[in-house]
C-alpha cells in the first residue's frame, strides 16, 4: 500500500513540475494567438536600408547613414507598438519596449547622431537640417500608425520586440535588417486563416465562435441556423 502511494505521489510531483516549467516558458514570451488562430505569413527578406518602401528616402546617404535610418525606423515602429498595442496586455509591448531602450540605448543614440549629421550635411543651414530631421521623424512615426491592420501589426511587433530584448548589445541593427520588411507587411490588414475565406472577429468579451464543421457551410460561411448568431466580418 505504501509503495503504491509513493508511486502516485511521484507521478503527481512530476505533473506539477512539468506544469510549472510550461508556465514559466509561456510567461517568458508573448502569447502568439491573441487575435488569430492562424496568422498570415508576414516574413520578408532582409534589407540594408536603401530598398524602396522602407520609409522616407535619404538621397546621397552613405551605408552607415542608411543603417542608422533603418535602426531609427525600427525604433519608431516599436515605439508606436508600445503605445498602440497596450490594450492587449499579454503582448507585453510596453515593458518589452522599455527593456529595448535599456539594452540598446547606446546603439540607438549613435544611430540618431549619424542621422543628425546626415541632415546637417545635406542641408544648407543648421536650422534647415534640424527641420528636415524633425520632418523625417514625424513621417517615420506616422508611417507605422494603423487602425485597419492594428491586430496584425501589434502581433508582429510583439514578436520583434521579444527577439530584440534578447539580442546582444550592439546588434539591434540586425533586428532592423531582418525584420523591417516583416513589420511593413504587417501594416496591410490580415484575416484569420483558420477558414478558407478568412474572417476578422469583432471580439465579444474575448469569446470566439465554434470551429466544428457543423457551424460552417461549404463556402466557409458561418451558419447561424445551426449554431446561433455571431457577429463577424468576412474578407472578400
Amino acid at each position: 500500500m505504501a509503495a503504491s502511494l509513493k508511486r502516485v505521489l511521484r507521478i503527481v510531483l512530476r505533473f506539477i513540475l512539468a506544469f510549472a516549467a510550461a508556465a514559466v516558458a509561456m510567461s517568458a514570451s508573448p502569447a502568439s494567438a491573441q487575435f488569430f488562430l492562424i496568422q498570415s505569413d508576414m516574413s520578408g527578406e532582409a534589407v540594408h536600408g536603401g530598398e524602396p518602401g522602407l520609409g522616407a528616402e535619404l538621397p546621397g546617404a552613405t551605408d552607415a547613414e542608411l543603417r542608422a535610418a533603418l535602426v531609427w525606423n525600427m525604433r519608431a515602429a516599436l515605439n508606436v507598438a508600445a503605445l498602440q498595442c497596450s490594450f492587449e496586455e499579454s503582448l507585453l509591448t510596453q515593458p518589452n519596449y522599455n527593456a529595448i531602450l535599456f539594452n540598446h540605448g547606446d546603439e540607438l543614440k549613435k544611430s540618431y547622431d549619424v542621422l543628425t549629421k546626415y541632415f546637417m550635411r545635406t542641408n544648407k543651414t543648421a536650422k534647415a537640417g534640424q527641420t528636415a530631421l524633425d520632418q523625417f521623424g514625424t513621417r517615420t512615426y506616422s508611417s507605422f500608425t494603423t487602425v485597419a491592420a492594428q491586430y496584425g501589426f501589434c502581433q508582429t511587433a510583439a514578436g520583434v520586440m521579444h527577439d530584440a530584448i534578447f539580442a546582444p548589445r550592439g546588434s539591434f541593427y540586425k533586428i532592423a535588417e531582418d525584420r523591417t520588411r516583416e513589420l511593413r507587411k504587417s501594416l496591410t490588414p490580415m484575416y484569420e486563416l483558420r477558414r478558407p475565406r478568412g474572417l476578422a472577429f469583432a471580439r465579444q468579451g474575448g469569446m470566439l465562435p465554434r470551429f466544428d464543421d457543423i457551424c460552417w457551410d461549404k463556402k466557409g460561411d458561418w451558419n447561424p441556423k445551426k449554431c446561433g448568431a455571431f457577429e463577424l466580418r468576412l474578407s472578400s
